[in-house]
């Protein structure tokens, strides 16, 4: 195991980032953790739901909120989705 002060090698070595999670922020450009941690994480959640997969749930919102805040998705879900709400009050969330 990495110490703590290393930086993340890879996407998957962010909080709640997995390999599904990791291939499509490949597909919006974002390659390492580098590449995720300078950006928004509530547009790089958008920019996947409109470019990658528009079926992405408020639990997906948090996994990525989570992997810039190192806090666990499923105790930021409520929060991160109402933040969503505010910045695009026309979308209607669809199941988990």
């Amino acid at each position: 195991m990495r110490a703590m002060t290393e930086k993340p090698a890879k996407l998957t070595d962010l909080p709640n980032i997995g390999k599904t999670t990791a291939a499509k922020l490949e597909k919006i450009g974002i390659r390492t953790p580098e590449d995720f941690l300078k950006r928004d994480p509530y547009e790089v959640f958008h920019e996947l739901r409109t470019k990658v997969d528009p079926t992405l749930c408020r639990c997906a919102l948090a996994g990525i909120i989570g992997a810039k805040t190192g806090e666990p998705w499923h105790k930021i879900t409520k929060r991160t989705a109402a933040e969503y709400e505010l910045r695009h009050p026309r979308h209607k969330w669809g199941p988990c």
